[in-house]
Parts: structure tokens; C-alpha cells; sequence
């Protein structure tokens, strides 16, 4: 037992290098391909240990050294074509965050949807002036070649724009994403139609519906996808919005009706614990804390589900974001910042949407050399 026990200097264990976790908004994700390309990158960059990256909340989270520069890994995937910036916590965000989000979101959807709605005239304009391909009516004007030529130039030019641009950028990092190979085929139709119009001696055919109809389809289907990513952040920040932004602070000495006058207004970030605040009829618990005095009803449904209002009495315990209903009431602090049950709540949520199921990991591994593949058989079959 004592030659088991013994420890030689040469199986001393060696200090543990110290790590932390780093997460980050990144922007500009198109197909699990980018996803690939911003894990590379960001494993490429001094002391990261691993990284973890999203395509469904835009977020990356990366392992690594405490000597690692949040700013200079944000500042890496940038300037690869990622906007980036470090991640603010949500626990720590405000309601005031959490709209200016919905905001952005809105903002966002009107956009896309004025591009898939010039797509869709584009579309249907281009599927009209071929009906005479099945034997029905002719129309003189849609069915002209140069009118189809103006469609794609149009589709190309204005809701294409920005894929065509981002598809061509990303050949040149030699990063090609989702948006090269629909730049790389709807360019190579129109260019090639192009020149079948103009020199008519080649005998060559013209495809300008291709990219009318290519760039539709994919306009539409990342409106629908954004959606999908709008529903499944949406209810996170919907829980940010149940923070309260301020809370009324009060003299712990003070000893009459909750209603006192000389309450003072101050961030909810910045309330200790073992502070007295003054809850109004209306208003959202700022913190976790005590009842000392007053009574009231207090709706905790976001908590526990329960519809009912509860009734807290001096000593019992309220939670952060839980409505006041009926009373004024004056409560003690006892859990304040990422302490409090809704902030756990919060970071809970967060980092469960931040990881990735192993089938979804697996899927960023195969998409990070579709681009290769196909542009490398549409290379053969040239």
C-alpha cells in the first residue's frame, strides 16, 4: 500500500493550462459550407483550441487560451468575409436590446421580401413568355428572346445582386460558399445566351430563363429559411424582453407604506445584493429577492407555468421578471445579474442553441467539400 501511495518527482502532474470559452456573432453565413469555412478559420488562429460554429443563430463558440483577443478573432473572420463582433450575453442584455433585435429582424424580412418579389414578377413574366413551348398562346412581346434577355439581365443585376457579388468574392478567398455555385451557373448561362444572341452563326441555345428561374427559387427559399431562424431566436429574446430596465431603489431603514416618495430610479444591473427596492402594481420583479414588506399578488407563470397569481407576504421569495399585480410591495435583494433564476434561464437557453447535435456537425463536415465536388464534376463534364 505505502509503494502505491509513493509519488516520485517524475510522475508529478503537470499544471493544466488554463482555458476559456469565447462565443461570437458572425454574419454572412449562407450554406453548412461557410459554416466550415469560419471553423477553419477560426481553429487557424493562435491558441484557439476548437470552435463550434451555428448557421441557425449565427453564432460561434470558440475554446480557447485566456491569452486569445476576442476583438482579433472577430477581427480575423471579418476581413475573411464574416462580420463579426464578441457575443454580449443575453442575460446580461435589456428589453430595450431585445427590441432593437426585433427591429433588425424586421428589418431584414422586408428586405429579402422585396427581392423575392421582384424575383417572383421576374419568374412569372419569364414562365409566361414560354407557354408557346407547350403549344398554347404566343405573345409577341413576352416571348421575344431580347425580352427574355432583359429578364435575366434585370434578375441578375437587382435581387441577384448581392449573390453574385458575395459567390464571386468567395471564389477569389478560395472559400467557395453556396452563393459561387449559383453565381458560377446562373453567370455561365447568361453569358453563354448572351453570346448565342449575339453571334447566331454558333448555333448555340439560349437559357436566359435559367437564371430568372434559379435566382427566384433560391430568393424564396432563404425567405423561408430566415423565417425559420427568426421562430427559433424569437423565443430567446423573448425572454430578455421579461427584464425589467430599471428598478426603484429605497432606504433599507425605511419602515412605512411601500408608496414612499422617496424611491430612486437606477439600472437594474447595478442593484447589490441585500438592496431594498420598491415594487409598483404593474411592474417586473427587477431581481431575485425577498418580500419585507407589503403584500400582493405576483404573476411567476414564466417561471412555473401556473396562471394563477401567487400571493407574496413579507418573507416570501419573488423572482426576477415575474409580474407584480395587485399591491405595492418592498423587497430585498438576494440574487442579482447572472445570478438570478431568469438570467440561468437565459444562458440555459443560449448555450443550447449555440452547440450543435452530432448529425448537424457531421452535415458542416460533407457541405464543406460539396462546393469542391461540384464545381469539380461541372469541370469534368466541361
Amino acid at each position: 500500500m505505502r509503494a502505491l501511495m509513493t509519488v516520485t518527482p517524475d510522475s508529478a502532474i503537470a499544471p493544466v493550462a488554463s482555458s476559456t470559452s469565447i462565443t461570437l456573432d458572425v454574419g454572412g453565413m449562407k450554406c453548412a459550407g461557410c459554416v466550415k469555412v469560419v471553423e477553419n478559420e477560426l481553429c487557424q488562429h493562435p491558441g484557439v483550441l476548437s470552435a463550434t460554429v451555428n448557421l441557425v443563430t449565427e453564432m460561434a463558440l470558440v475554446e480557447c487560451g485566456e491569452e486569445v483577443d476576442p476583438q482579433a478573432i472577430a477581427a480575423r473572420l471579418t476581413e475573411a468575409g464574416f462580420p463579426s463582433q464578441p457575443h454580449q450575453d443575453l442575460d446580461t442584455e435589456t428589453g430595450d436590446r431585445a427590441t432593437d433585435w426585433e427591429e433588425r429582424q424586421q428589418q431584414e424580412r422586408q428586405t429579402q421580401l422585396r427581392q423575392v418579389a421582384i424575383a417572383g414578377v421576374l419568374l412569372v413574366l419569364s414562365a409566361i413568355g414560354h407557354l408557346d413551348h407547350f403549344g398554347w398562346v404566343r405573345i409577341p412581346v413576352l416571348s421575344s428572346i431580347w425580352f427574355h434577355f432583359g429578364l435575366a439581365t434585370l434578375a441578375l443585376s437587382i435581387p441577384g445582386r448581392s449573390i453574385m457579388v458575395d459567390g464571386w468574392r468567395s471564389l477569389g478567398r478560395n472559400a467557395p460558399n453556396m452563393n459561387t455555385l449559383i453565381a458560377l451557373g446562373t453567370g455561365t448561362a447568361y453569358v453563354t445566351s448572351t453570346v448565342a444572341l449575339l453571334v447566331p452563326q454558333l448555333g448555340w441555345e439560349c437559357f436566359f430563363d435559367e437564371p430568372v428561374m434559379l435566382l427566384g427559387f433560391i430568393l424564396l427559399g432563404r425567405t423561408l429559411e430566415q423565417q425559420a431562424r427568426h421562430r427559433a431566436a424569437s423565443a430567446l429574446h423573448a425572454l430578455v424582453a421579461l427584464k425589467p430596465s430599471m428598478a426603484r431603489l429605497i432606504d433599507s431603514t425605511w419602515t412605512d407604506s411601500p408608496l414612499t416618495p422617496t424611491a430612486t430610479e437606477v439600472p437594474a444591473a447595478t442593484v447589490a445584493v441585500g438592496t431594498w427596492l420598491q415594487v409598483l402594481p404593474g411592474d417586473k420583479m427587477p431581481v431575485d429577492g425577498e418580500v419585507v414588506a407589503g403584500q400582493t399578488t405576483v404573476d411567476e407563470s414564466m417561471v412555473t407555468g401556473e396562471s394563477m397569481p401567487v400571493l407574496k407576504q413579507p418573507g416570501d421569495a419573488v423572482v426576477a421578471g415575474s409580474l407584480n399585480q395587485s399591491g405595492a410591495i418592498a423587497i430585498k435583494a438576494t440574487r442579482v445579474g447572472r445570478e438570478t433564476t431568469l438570467a440561468q434561464i437565459i444562458h440555459l437557453v443560449e448555450t443550447a442553441q449555440t452547440r450543435k447535435a452530432p448529425i448537424q456537425t457531421l452535415a458542416d463536415e460533407v457541405a464543406g467539400y460539396f462546393t469542391y465536388g461540384v464545381m469539380t464534376i461541372a469541370a469534368l463534364t466541361f
